[in-house]
This record gives structure tokens, C-alpha cells and sequence, in this order.
């Protein structure tokens, strides 16, 4: 029996629907699992959908949207918010995976929803120690603060923070399969500090993680330098990489990645993923969008979701 996925599909007025069915049209989604899409079927049809596809829990429109221009809405933000709710409902009731389209922010916050993305509601929702985590192939990384303005950053790391992101990412990476993780703690400043010259966070809060986590027998390494860490781990060398800010993370795994990434909240009481590109109201509507990261999500998504039937 193919296990449910079940798949929240986005700002209405973005990629989301057209991505979700092109990975739909896929044959090994298909064969991987049982997909129930949560979204507003006209954005849906107008992409291609077909109920052959997947099973469709409807959010309608409170006004059409077949002749809206693509960008963030109230109405864009409120479909997408109920879809995503719901499917996290599900997901948390059922232990069947989550797959989230991408969402605007600016759509989010224009319909007064109190979170600032996915993330921050899964935290509060389904389970507090949610950390934001990426996939491609052998490279691992993920986030000590998410979306914050850099010049926030700094005052954001503090010790109990960066111990329990490394924690929860050394679980993570154990649940992939990989035995006695090794994870590397990226410096925060240039040089890792270079001892103080460039900062003071590497010697008062990110060292003395590392050593608290060798004292319990985890295999951490650094702090160290950005630049030099990433590429000794997509040469192999570490099993994944603590970032402390997002472009840390995202930059340069998006430019050594040779597979989809998968972008994972791990810690849930399921598993949730997504792609990792934004709504691109830019050619929404064009039938320009690359699906490949949104049938990664899926198929990682299938791999670890419980069969259930509905």
C-alpha cells in the first residue's frame, strides 16, 4: 500500500500549483505514494490538474482569482494559510508526511496571519524543537536563526540556542541512517574570529558549544571558518554543517549541490518538507517553473511517511 502525502500547494498566485502538478505528471511520485493536495482548484486546473492526479481537499476563493495578477494578496495569503493548516492538522493526526508548496510572506502578513512562514507555525503547532534543515545528495546543513535581519543575528546566539540546534540536527542526521554523525559548527565572522580580532562570538558561546558537545561524546568540530568548511564538506569530509544565519546555509549549498535539494523541518511529530525556491510571481502563470525540488520533497516525504488510507 503507497502512503498518504499529503501536499499543501502554495500561494494561489505563485508557482506553487503549477510545480505541484508537474511533479504530480511525474511517474515515480506516482508510484511512490497516495498524494492529497490541499488548495484553490481553480490555480490548480488553470496548472493542469486533473483529479487522476491526486485526491484535491478544496480551499475556495472568497473572490476569482482566474484573472488575478500574480503577487501577494490578502486573499493569495489567506488560501494558502488554511491549506497549510489543515494539511498540518492531518499530517499531525495521521503521522503521514507534510509537503509545502511555497507561500509568500508578504501575502501572509497582508492577511494579518500572525506567523512569519511555515516554520514559526510548525514551532508553536507541532512541535517546539522544529529545526530548519536542507538535503542534497551527501550535503547536510542546517539553520541556528532563520529569518532574521543579519545585523540581528549576533545577539541571537547564545549558547542554549546553538546546543540545541546541534543537537536536534545531530538526531536528524541519525534518523537519514548515518551512524555517529559528525557535524562542523561554522564561525559567525570571517577567519572564525580570527581569536577575537573579528569578533568575540566564536570564543564566548560557539567553542565552548563544541567542547560541551565532545563531553558528551558528540563528534563536533569547530568553529570554523565558512568558506574553508564548505568545501571540505562537499568533498566528504563532515557528515553536515551548523549554520548560524541563512544565507550561510543557503548560498553555497545552492551553488555545490549537483542534486534537487529538499529543505526538511526536522524535530516534528512528522515529517515535513518543501523545495526550495520561493513563489516566483515573476513567471507564475508561464508554465516556466522547474519542478525538480518539488518532486525531491515529494519522493523524501514518501519515503518516511506512514501508510495510512482516508
Amino acid at each position: 500500500m503507497k502512503p498518504l502525502v499529503f501536499i499543501s500547494t502554495g500561494d494561489p498566485l505563485g508557482i506553487g500549483p503549477e510545480v505541484t502538478v508537474k511533479a504530480l505528471q511525474n511517474p515515480l511520485v506516482q508510484q511512490a505514494c497516495q498524494p492529497v493536495l490541499l488548495g484553490e482548484p481553480c490555480s490548480l486546473v488553470r496548472a493542469g490538474f486533473t483529479d487522476r492526479l491526486a485526491r484535491l481537499i478544496s480551499m475556495d476563493a472568497c473572490e476569482c482569482l482566474q484573472d488575478a495578477t500574480p503577487g501577494p494578496t490578502p486573499v493569495g495569503g489567506l488560501i494558502s494559510f488554511k491549506a497549510f493548516e489543515l494539511a498540518c492538522r492531518l499530517a499531525s493526526k495521521t503521522g503521514c508526511s507534510l509537503v509545502t508548496a511555497p507561500i509568500s510572506k508578504q501575502s501572509w502578513a497582508l492577511a494579518n496571519i500572525p506567523y512569519t512562514g511555515h516554520t514559526e507555525f510548525l514551532r508553536e503547532k507541532a512541535g517546539k524543537n522544529a529545526l530548519m534543515m536542507f538535503v542534497s545528495g551527501r550535503l547536510r546543513c542546517a539553520l541556528v536563526t532563520e529569518h532574521f535581519a543579519l545585523k540581528e543575528v549576533s545577539s541571537l546566539l547564545t549558547k542554549p540556542r546553538v546546543l540545541h540546534a546541534a543537537r536536534e540536527f545531530i538526531g536528524a542526521l541519525e534518523k537519514l541512517n548515518i551512524q555517529n554523525p559528525q557535524i562542523a559548527v561554522c564561525a559567525l565572522n570571517p577567519h572564525a574570529g580570527d581569536n577575537g580580532k573579528f569578533g568575540s562570538e566564536e570564543q564566548n558561546c560557539l567553542a565552548p558549544v563544541v567542547k560541551m558537545l565532545n563531553r558528551k561524546k558528540v563528534c563536533a568540530h569547530g568553529p570554523l571558518p565558512a568558506d574553508s568548511l564548505w568545501l571540505a564538506h562537499a568533498r566528504g569530509r563532515y557528515d553536515g554543517v551548523l549554520c548560524m544565519y541563512h544565507d550561510q546555509a543557503l548560498m553555497p549549498l545552492k551553488i555545490a549541490a549537483k542534486e534537487p535539494i529538499v529543505h526538511i523541518t526536522a524535530g516534528l511529530k512528522f515529517t515535513r518538507t518543501s523545495p526550495t525556491h520561493g513563489t516566483a510571481f515573476d513567471i507564475a502563470g508561464k508554465n516556466q517553473a522547474d519542478e525538480s525540488s518539488m518532486i525531491s520533497a515529494i519522493l523524501f516525504a514518501a519515503e518516511r511517511s506512514k501508510q495510512q488510507q482516508i
